[in-house]
């Protein structure tokens, strides 16, 4: 089974201003979503983007899974994330 998970580049951490900052740059406007859904995936690290989605859910429940796709994916495109494809063996063999 394959397994994406998503992990902040070690030699590139940002502070959350730093990003938000690269997120303008790039003519993204920073909403109160993209803010918690910053918030959430800079202080935790996650094994699945529906982790993500969860957590970003409890905080605010109008938050759709396709913002926090999109919010993941310009993350990844502008460095500050990186999806790792790990595999995982069953033992039950």
């Amino acid at each position: 089974m394959y397994v994406n998970h998503l992990k902040r580049k070690v030699n590139d951490q940002m502070s959350e201003a730093q990003v938000i900052e690269k997120l303008k740059n790039e003519g993204c406007r920073i909403t109160k979503q993209r803010r918690i859904i910053l918030e959430v995936i800079l202080k935790n690290d996650f094994s699945s983007c529906k982790d993500i989605y969860y957590q970003v859910a409890k905080i605010d429940s109008d938050i759709g899974m396709a913002t926090v796709y999109r919010m993941i994916r310009q993350l990844e495109d502008l460095g500050v994330i990186t999806r790792i494809e790990t595999i995982k063996v069953n033992d039950s063999f």
